[in-house]
């Protein structure tokens, strides 16, 4: 049995990290993705370091269970094979600008003509329907337009981004929302529908759900920010010998927490009694966890806390995870041998189906490694495909042996 989406068709013509992280979860599901690429590729196939240009360690991710097909939609025939595949497709995935869409003629009013029933999403910086409709858009200035970067202010002194690209992220998981969603429309009532996806909107509505906080109310009740997450004292605790996370978040939790720590006084502390209380005194409570945490080794508190049943994890760095005993015993990274790029490590999809199991049907393509395959699938013959290639319209390139990088 294949994955749940197995039978559905995606063309994805989304670049960088976004777009590319819905379609790569859509391929991980079981939907045949079809990559659209320009001659020069997927930007992300450059960022990162690689074996061969053009095989970057974050395309070999985000290109998972995709198929590759070069179109240069600036020339005509370019265009005729992308309506070609539009026909066959239920699912059109971009993430260019408005007006970049409307000059290649590639807009929902124009595709639609040729499959009705296509669902058709658009991911933005910003809504086209607003005065910031056609800037353009990264997740950094997403971070700090939507209140996430000022939200770091009391941790670090300063606006900061966080070290990892949420806003690219986040979208892109709103994006499969919606892609869902309209297919799940389509069920029901066999209607297409266009779908705009704006970061900017989506990274707000994020934000906002716990730092609306006093704004929720009109006159205001409190500040924007909830206390707790913005603290300068909520952070990885310094132990002995290392660096701990922990989460005392119920009143058992904290009762625990003051009995093993040799506070039992504050148990009925009227300033700690509940979790309204609590948060109005959240500097002074992590304060004191961090005034404790120093004194034993992260092993000791680690055996302390679990047994008192608070969320407790050591402080983890990316190359700890691949050695994690955990990871290790789900199989969350597997090895495997990509056929032009070598042994690799994969990241197993995070979600288990009991009846449609994930499965990794195709590494992360070539570029262009599938164009002959996938215009032979919508009609064209060899010698129309051969045309297509001496055209500069597509190209199929299988080898890298000419642009091996050096290390």
């Amino acid at each position: 049995m294949k994955g749940p989406l197995s039978g559905l068709r995606v063309l994805d013509l989304t670049s960088i990290i976004m777009g590319p992280y819905c379609t790569q979860i859509l391929g991980d599901m079981g939907a045949d993705v079809i990559k659209v690429e320009s001659i020069d590729g997927d930007v992300t196939r450059f960022i990162g370091p690689a074996r061969h240009t053009g095989m970057s360690s974050t395309f070999l991710h985000l290109g998972r269970n995709k198929r590759s097909i070069v179109l240069n939609l600036k020339k005509e025939e370019g265009k005729k094979a992308l309506f070609k595949l539009v026909e066959t497709a239920d699912i059109f995935v971009h993430t260019m600008r408005p007006k970049a869409i409307q000059k290649l003629g590639i807009s929902y009013e124009e595709i639609v003509t040729v499959n009705n029933n296509l669902i058709y999403c658009g991911a933005y910086g910003f809504s086209k329907n607003g005065p910031y409709g056609d800037k353009p858009a990264y997740d950094d200035m997403i971070q700090g337009a939507s209140g996430l970067a000022a939200a770091q202010t009391e941790l670090s002194g300063s606006p900061q981004y966080m070290g990892t690209v949420m806003a690219d992220k986040t979208t892109g998981l709103m994006m499969l929302n919606a892609i869902l969603a309209a297919l799940y429309h389509r069920e029901k009532s066999g209607e297409g529908q266009n779908i705009e996806v704006p970061m900017f909107e989506t990274m707000s509505a994020y934000t906002l759900i716990e730092h609306m906080y006093g704004l929720t109310f009109d006159p205001p009740l409190d500040s924007s920010f909830y206390p707790r997450v913005i603290s300068k004292y909520r952070k990885p605790y310094q132990t002995a010998d290392g660096y701990i996370s922990v989460t005392i978040h119920s009143d058992k939790q904290w009762s625990n927490f003051f009995t093993l720590s040799g506070n039992t006084e504050l148990i009925h502390d009227e300033r700690f009694q509940d979790i309204e209380a609590r948060t109005k005194h959240t500097d002074e409570l992590y304060m004191m966890i961090e005034e404790i945490m120093i004194s034993k080794k992260t092993r000791e508190w680690l055996n302390i806390l679990e047994k008192a049943d608070i969320p407790v994890m050591p402080i983890l760095k990316p190359e700890d995870l691949l050695v994690d005993p955990h990871l290790q015993q789900i199989n969350f990274f597997e090895k495997v041998n990509h056929p032009s790029e070598g042994d690799i490590w994969n990241i197993n999809f995070p979600v288990q189906f009991s009846k449609t199991p994930i499965l990794i049907e195709h590494f992360a393509p070539r570029l262009g490694e599938h164009s002959k395959e996938i215009l032979c699938e919508i009609g064209y013959s060899e010698q129309e495909t051969i045309h297509l290639f001496e055209q500069g319209v597509s190209f199929e390139k299988l080898y890298f042996k000419e642009n091996r990088i050096k290390h």
